[in-house]
């Protein structure tokens, strides 16, 4: 019996059900970790602008990347609207979350430390809902691996080993979820720099995670559009948290 789903509509079924999982298992978290710090409820006083801001910036940016990573989909897109509703990125979700509450801080007058390191645990979660699906939805997924020989190689309908990168994912997720607790607490001397080392670190992961899977479109360098994201973003990352530290430790 296959572990994964080889019937298109069912396993987008399964993996919009599960997508869905995924937000509501980092809403969750999210919510609890607020509640142990005491903390009002988010969708009153200061963080409700900074939380209503990560969530609209997440769904924008998380149509946003499929779109830049599918350029060749854009003709297709004129002619049925309703196909700009489809697709999701991850990564697109995360940047464009950051910037969202980058940008409610902004209009909002947000004086308070940085707030990403309560997000972390929530990313976390999610992601390990959110990769189910895609492990599940195999061959209808655009998150498979390409053929590999190596003898964890899983067949996911067409009778070719491959690499199992949303399978990986989740495993990677797992042990920094189980570990956050110690480098949570060591990076914790700094509000926010918890959270821009996960960024930095999943970025990273995704700049060589994707190279291992099939590039829908190829822009320079043979990359695809989420690679070059992930790059510029993590470059821009790691310039910040050096620039700080050179500030704070002259």
């Amino acid at each position: 019996m296959s572990l994964f789903i080889t019937d298109p509509d069912r396993a987008h079924t399964v993996h919009y059900l599960l997508e869905w999982a995924a937000l509501v298992t980092g809403a969750w978290v999210y919510r609890q970790r607020k509640a142990r710090q005491g903390s009002a409820s988010v969708l009153q006083g200061p963080l409700f602008p900074v939380v209503m801001g990560c969530l609209l910036g997440a769904a924008i940016g998380n149509k946003a990347m499929f779109w830049l990573e599918n350029p060749q989909l854009w003709p297709e897109y004129l002619h049925m609207p309703t196909l700009w509703l489809q697709g999701q990125s991850i990564v697109g979700g995360l940047l464009g979350g950051w910037i969202g509450v980058e940008l409610a801080k902004w209009f909002s007058g947000w004086r308070g430390p940085r707030t990403g390191d309560d997000f972390v645990p929530a990313i976390l979660g999610g992601i390990l809902v959110g990769r189910v699906g895609c492990f599940l939805a195999g061959l209808n997924d655009g998150t498979y691996g390409v053929p590999t020989t190596l003898p964890w190689g899983m067949d996911m309908g067409d009778g070719v080993p491959r690499h199992p990168t949303a399978l990986y994912e989740w495993l990677a997720a797992m042990l920094a979820l189980l570990t956050w607790p110690r480098w949570g607490r060591a990076l914790a001397h700094t509000p926010g720099l918890a959270f821009r080392c996960f960024m930095l670190g999943y970025l990273l992961w995704r700049l060589a995670m994707d190279g291992i899977k099939p590039v829908p479109y190829a822009y320079w360098g043979g990359l695809s559009g989420i690679q070059w994201a992930c790059l510029a973003a993590a470059t821009v990352i790691a310039a910040s948290v050096a620039i700080e530290h050179k500030e704070t430790h002259p």
